[in-house]
């Protein structure tokens, strides 16, 4: 299987993500900053954690899919299904994770997220297959 194509698609992904979630960043302290207090106040302390959470786990997710995309590269040819398992659990996690946390904090009512939280565990089951799909590879490379 020929896996540069997938590594392009991931490290497109990654990039824009990044860029995505770095603007989320600056947007986040900028609210701070001006100390706006739908933001700040100790009633929305719920929707500044759900963002904050969304906006760390976006970059980090961003930065999986570059290392991906990476990887893949560097093996070249591969045989097996671990590109496409792995790909598939990096993309539903790099939407699905952020996105959670994203739409959980939105609407808050008293010290609960909305239904969006939701996504978040499947977020984090399809991480952690698209990593351990990547990492049963790593092992096996000499």
């Amino acid at each position: 299987m020929n896996t540069l194509p997938l590594a392009r698609r991931h490290l497109k992904l990654g990039w824009c993500l990044l860029l995505f979630f770095l603007t989320m960043g600056i947007a986040l302290e900028t609210m701070h900053g001006f100390k706006l207090g739908w933001y700040l106040d100790v009633s929305n302390e719920t929707r500044r954690l759900m963002w904050r959470l969304a906006h760390a786990h976006g970059v980090l997710l961003a930065l999986v899919h570059i290392a991906f995309a990476l990887t893949i590269a560097h093996l070249g040819e591969v045989n097996g299904g671990w590109p496409r398992i792995g790909s598939l659990g990096l993309n539903l996690a790099g939407f699905l994770l952020p996105g959670g946390f994203l739409l959980g904090g939105i609407i808050v009512h008293e010290a609960d997220p909305w239904l969006g939280i939701l996504l978040v565990p499947l977020g984090a089951l399809a991480l952690f297959f698209g990593v351990a799909a990547v990492a049963l590879r790593v092992l096996r490379e000499r």
